[in-house]
């Protein structure tokens, strides 16, 4: 059990580091007005990443920590979306 558990803490790092990633390139794509980007890195964060992150942590337990990042993640991508009208 302490193998999976240390395998979903490292899964859980590496996706925080690629939603991170993503930010980055949201606003980068932003600033140059690449709409098409824009959206596929909206997309990617919100259905592919998060949704990814959320089950990583529902499988190792509920942290109060870790559900505050989500929370954190998905308030940013509201604001870029709302910004963008999206």
């Amino acid at each position: 059990m302490v193998k999976r558990s240390k395998r979903l803490e490292k899964g859980i790092e590496s996706l925080k580091k690629e939603i991170g990633e993503h930010f980055d390139k949201l606003e980068k794509d932003i600033s140059e007005g690449d709409e098409i980007l824009v959206k596929y890195h909206a997309k990617e964060i919100d259905k592919s990443l998060i949704v990814a992150l959320e089950r990583k942590i529902n499988l190792v337990g509920e942290d109060i920590d870790h559900n505050a990042l989500i929370k954190k993640y998905r308030d940013i991508l509201k604001e870029y979306k709302k910004k963008l009208g999206i």
